[in-house]
């Protein structure tokens, strides 16, 4: 199954207008593009920057696959907004039972359709001083074993110098270079059969979490930490908008990497304005 005519038509509408916006703002390297399955899954990236939807959606769509996003259900009831979210057949989070429900029906739809799920386990954005992948939520691991959606986890590094994390403006120069990294469909066969309980769901986002994080690293070229960071021993919320204490924001800044080109299969390069 493809994306329906009105699904494909809005996608085209905002593509037209975010694509043009994206090559401006940075140039790209995409890697491990082979790796994307043949139908439909779960997109699991690291979370270090408000405009990562932006950086993954943008290469997804030119693979070809829509990207489909979680997003709050009172968006939903937004004039406009609610309309573009419905005809792309994003994926509406409620907190009721029923909603829940409906939300992995559609989660399905998607699926069946070839679509990509786009699932930031860390649930917001990194509280991590180095901006490395934190404590994840188990989201992803319960939506992939209740359905046997594959994940495919992703990492991308640079997005962050255009526009760092809570940041009121962009800095688009000197121009930089936004990496993306695809690995392999995470392999969750040890949990096939086991309850979905706490224990499972943990275990099973810690193996996702581990994927992310490795790829980070390869990008990076640096060492992650040994004790991924847990907002809850830092006394940190684990969702919204984080301060430090004393007023100031966390460190945006973190070891960056210098993009190459190459011409490998599975890669692409900035060359154009694809």
């Amino acid at each position: 199954m493809k994306e329906t005519a009105k699904s494909q038509t809005t996608f085209v509408i905002v593509a037209g207008i975010v694509r043009p916006i994206m090559n401006l703002l940075m140039r790209k390297k995409w890697e491990g593009l082979e790796k994307l399955p043949a139908g439909g899954f779960i997109a699991a990236p690291n979370h270090c920057t408000e405009i990562d939807p932006l950086v993954i959606g943008h290469m997804l769509y030119n693979q070809k696959r829509m990207p489909h996003f979680l997003a709050k259900g009172s968006l939903f009831k937004v004039p406009v907004v609610g309309a573009v979210l419905r005809n792309t057949k994003q994926i509406p989070v409620e907190r009721s039972t029923a909603g829940a429900n409906q939300s992995l029906q559609v989660a399905r739809e998607v699926v069946n359709e070839g679509g990509a799920i786009i699932i930031y386990p860390e649930g917001t954005l990194t509280r991590d001083p180095e901006l490395w992948p934190m404590k994840g939520h188990t989201g992803a691991a319960r939506m992939a074993l209740e359905s046997g959606i594959p994940v495919v986890p992703m990492a991308h590094w640079g997005a962050h110098e255009v526009f760092p994390r809570y940041a009121k403006r962009f800095h688009v120069f000197p121009r930089k270079t936004s990496r993306v990294l695809v690995g392999d469909p995470v392999d969750l066969r040890a949990f096939e059969g086991r309850p979905l309980d706490r224990a499972t769901l943990t275990e099973a986002t810690d193996v996702i979490m581990d994927a992310i994080t490795e790829l980070l690293a390869t990008l990076r070229g640096g060492q992650p930490p040994l004790v991924r960071w847990d907002p809850s021993a830092h006394n940190q919320s684990t969702h919204g908008r984080f301060v430090e204490r004393g007023g100031t924001g966390p460190s945006t800044t973190g070891p960056s990497t210098t993009a190459t080109d190459g011409g490998a299969p599975g890669t692409a390069n900035d060359g154009g304005t694809t």
